[in-house]
């Protein structure tokens, strides 16, 4: 079966220097180079190219995250300036851009584009060779230095954004820093300005009040691309059902997360990535499987009243790789275990195939331009 994947960081392969287009157990073996890099184990990786290719992944929301230092955010050692946010920025544009060029992918940029590319995949016999559909979000604001520079962003191919990641961002507050920050500074003219490109909000990684402005303020289409369920498990990150309804009255699709911080019940330890404790001990891998992520799925259903507003949004390799993701999931191929899940929770074929990717092909066939 198909899949789109709502949530994959894809571009922090450029900070952490993989090379995504190879087999994923090639990058998982990459000698570590003189002079170390940043990021997670390679040994965790649970994407490539290839990898992608195999689970039947025929197109993905990929990301540019960036994250300005600020005193006291939760995500420390970010660029120091603007113009280093957004030189970062364009940089993780450019890895798009030429993943595109030499044919490993496409970027999603119209809804022609999306019917296109999805009737590629339904056609094919084999996935090997086939360019992998590129949906471009941004994850926290910080690279749009001032509102109107989103005008060039949008020139770039940029669909999609989100006002915060971790603490304050530029223009509201993301998670990690409590409910209650709203809009920062020029919020409200940005979102204006994404209003008239016909851009998408995403509400991911956002304050409940930036979120509750955000929706009073912006018209156009609105996302979730991972997100799960606070009544579900407790803690900021989560969506409360107050927001989860308000999105879907907007015609938005949620993506549920494979996140174990997002998935692990009655923890009484918060981690926000400047912590002391491992996340990996907190939430560990073996306490979460795909199971949980179904719950999320099927709570998102409830709360709609049907299967039209659930997907997948796996934060694939931005939870730190296959040790952050349930015990079920090693790569993201295991995303095709979900399927025999929600069949035996007594699920029909055409509300599965919703679930995998059909609600995220209607969503961006119609609100794309």
């Amino acid at each position: 079966m198909l899949i789109i994947d709502g949530d994959y960081p894809m571009a922090l392969a450029v900070r952490m220097n993989r090379d995504l287009t190879l087999p994923l157990d090639e990058v998982r073996s990459a000698p570590e180079l003189p002079g170390g890099r940043s990021g997670w184990s390679d040994s965790e990786t649970m994407a490539s190219l290839p990898e992608i290719r195999r689970g039947g992944v025929a197109a993905a929301l990929v990301k540019v995250v960036v994250d300005q230092h600020r005193d006291n955010a939760p995500m420390p050692g970010g660029p120091r300036s603007d113009e280093l946010s957004y030189a970062l920025g364009q940089g993780q544009m450019a890895y798009y851009r030429i993943l595109e060029t030499k044919g490993e992918a496409r970027i999603l940029r119209t809804s022609s584009d999306v019917k296109e590319h999805m009737q590629q995949w339904e056609d094919a016999d084999s996935y090997d060779d086939l360019p992998v559909g590129f949906f471009l979000g941004m994850e926290g604001s910080d690279p749009i230095l001032w509102p109107k520079q989103v005008h060039e962003w949008y020139d770039d191919g940029l669909r999609v954004i989100s006002l915060g990641h971790y603490g304050p961002a530029r223009y509201g507050h993301g998670t990690g820093a409590g409910i209650e920050g709203g809009l920062i500074g020029r919020g409200a003219e940005l979102l204006q300005e994404m209003d008239a490109l016909g851009m998408i909000l995403d509400v991911t990684h956002t304050s409940d009040e930036s979120v509750r402005q955000a929706l009073d303020i912006f018209n156009g289409p609105i996302l979730a691309s991972h997100q799960n369920c606070r009544a579900i498990v407790a803690g900021e990150r989560q969506m409360s059902d107050e927001l989860l309804k308000r999105s879907i009255e907007r015609g938005a699709v949620i993506g549920a997360s494979m996140d174990t911080w997002m998935l692990t019940r009655n923890v009484e330890k918060d981690w926000s990535g400047k912590r002391g404790d491992r996340r990996e001990d907190l939430f560990r891998p073996k306490d979460v499987t795909l199971e949980d992520v179904v719950d999320h799925i099927e709570h998102v259903c409830e709360l709609a009243g049907d299967t039209l507003h659930a997907s997948i949004g796996g934060d694939t390799d931005g939870q730190g790789g296959a040790i952050g993701a349930p015990y079920d999931v090693d790569t993201v191929a295991d995303y095709q275990k979900i399927p025999a899940i929600l069949g035996e929770r007594g699920w029909d074929t055409a509300d599965v195939e919703n679930v995998m990717w059909r609600n995220w092909q209607r969503y961006f066939e119609e609100f794309l331009p």
